[in-house]
């Protein structure tokens, strides 16, 4: 008997765990844009404590708002990202095709980039 095409019964906590790590990926996006949100308006709060201490120097936020920004759209990128890897995912594990299809280049990425804002802002609480 030559069977050249079986199905495979595929056990739904490999979904249940595709859906756990597409939640994951939600919550590292929101997390991301409330992280950026809080960059953004970190200038405006040391313009606050300038106030009160007037001996301090002014500072600027040409630098917390435009890396704000950027960690927010980051988050919109990541949330749009986990979607599509989510959908691609649970197509591929209905084709038993899961293994081979995927890699971890986003989570790579974002390591990357968020890496590369930590270092910039370490430099920049270094020069207040």
């Amino acid at each position: 008997m030559n069977n050249s095409n079986p199905q495979v019964e595929i056990d739904s906590r490999i979904y249940m765990a595709a859906e756990r790590t597409f939640l994951a990926w939600i919550r590292t996006g929101i997390a991301l844009m409330g992280f950026g949100f809080v960059v953004a308006r970190f200038g405006l709060f040391l313009r606050e404590v300038a106030l009160n201490h007037p001996e301090a120097p002014a500072p600027s936020s040409s630098f917390s708002l435009p890396v704000g920004v950027a960690l927010i759209a980051l988050g919109i990128v990541v949330n749009i990202a986990s979607v599509v890897r989510h959908r691609r995912y649970v197509a591929a594990i209905d084709r038993n095709d899961f293994r081979s299809a995927f890699g971890s280049i986003l989570a790579i990425m974002v390591a990357i980039v968020l890496s590369l804002i930590g270092v910039a802002m370490t430099f920049y609480l270094a020069k207040l």
